[in-house]
């Protein structure tokens, strides 16, 4: 084999390595659903209408959640699926998925240890964080902080996959991925929602309290035109 060949089969032998370490630690999804898609793409996938999606906030940026629960049983199969998802919440960010929260059904994963999570997990999003990983300079959202015991990580620059173990009475898993300068924007968001919330507050008081006075004084209107038609001294 001649010096050009050897560095050409090297070559070759480099991408398809490089290939297949990028399928196997594709940090942007679950499954098929891959973060940056929009509602109507998840809605489609999922058989969740898009209207089901409750919106969050509506300024300075469209936030919206959108719940599913896959069927408990498998088209043309008279029994029970295997799989072990529960439910799953796809946030959006202006139409764009950013987060995707995955709870495992207690009964699909009763007995299985967090090692074994790990490694299944490994499987598709390659070798786990050290422990002493964490997002330097990111908050940690309402949902994480809610989700109980984080104890597995895989990430990125843009990309954070996490394990927890919820602390209730029946433990179960979760996972959470998320892309990370979406949910960035998604925190600014909310923290100027919150703001714009607090500074309108007075006007939306005083809109309120006029809308109220005028329904009562046009359902005196027509109470007084009624009666008054039959009024009988």
């Amino acid at each position: 084999m001649t010096g050009f060949a050897r560095a050409l089969t090297l070559c070759v032998v480099a991408v398809v390595w490089s290939t297949q370490a990028l399928e196997a630690k594709n940090l942007s999804r679950y499954r098929t659903f891959e973060l940056g898609s929009s509602l109507a793409a998840v809605s489609k996938e999922t058989g969740v209408a898009p209207t089901e999606a409750k919106t969050v906030h509506q300024r300075p940026a469209v936030v919206q959640d959108l719940e599913w629960r896959p069927s408990r049983w498998t088209a043309g199969v008279n029994a029970p699926s295997n799989d072990p998802v529960e439910r799953m919440f796809f946030t959006f960010y202006n139409d764009q998925l950013f987060r995707i929260v995955v709870d495992y059904s207690h009964d699909r994963t009763e007995g299985m240890t967090q090692a074994d999570l790990i490694e299944a997990l490994s499987a598709v999003y390659g070798a786990v964080l050290p422990k002493t990983t964490r997002t330097a300079g990111r908050a940690a959202a309402p949902v994480e902080i809610e989700s109980g015991s984080p104890f597995a990580r895989w990430g990125d620059a843009e990309h954070s996959v996490v394990l927890y173990q919820t602390s209730s009475y029946r433990s179960a898993f979760r996972l959470i991925v998320t892309d990370l300068p979406r949910a960035e924007l998604v925190r600014k968001a909310e923290a100027e929602a919150q703001r714009l919330d607090v500074q309108e507050a007075p006007q939306r008081e005083i809109v309120r309290q006029n809308k109220e006075r005028d329904d009562q004084q046009a359902a005196a209107a027509k109470a007084r035109s009624a009666n008054k038609d039959v009024f009988q001294p």
